[in-house]
């Protein structure tokens, strides 16, 4: 592995927080929305992602010749799970009284939020170790 892979890495893991962070905060802006575009509530939306890996022709690589190389988000998906409550006032309400609402937990979300930010940082420092390893490379080979 070498330096640059390290860079790269924590340059792929930057890219996946900083879209956690974005589908986090459309979450809580729709917190309280009851009709979207398509019709329903909004629901609540998640990553899904996985380690990237590349072919490689090192020794060293495990496995079947792979070797990690980052992550990637694959899909954002959709919480279907319906919540509904009872407020007969409510212009969305049916003939029952019952309305749909959107399934997302601001708790939850901000928990999320403050491990994604907890991430982003964590790969920041290792972006940041990676780059003074390489100046300080430049500066012996400058010797």
């Amino acid at each position: 592995m070498s330096i640059f892979d390290s860079l790269h890495i924590s340059a792929s893991g930057l890219s996946l927080e900083r879209l956690k962070l974005d589908t986090i905060s459309t979450n809580i802006a729709n917190v309280n929305t009851t009709r979207t575009e398509e019709g329903g509530p909004y629901q609540k939306k998640s990553i899904v992602f996985e380690e990237a890996l590349k072919q490689s022709g090192q020794a060293f690589s495990v496995g079947n010749g792979q070797k990690s190389f980052g992550v990637r988000a694959t899909e954002i998906t959709a919480d279907e799970t319906e919540l509904r409550e009872y407020q007969p006032t409510h212009p969305d309400a049916d003939e029952e009284g019952y309305v749909l609402l959107s399934n997302v937990n601001m708790a939850d979300e901000m928990v999320e939020m403050m491990k994604t930010l907890r991430a982003y940082d964590a790969n920041i420092t290792s972006l940041e170790a990676g780059k003074d390893l390489l100046k300080q490379a430049l500066t012996i080979s400058a010797k």
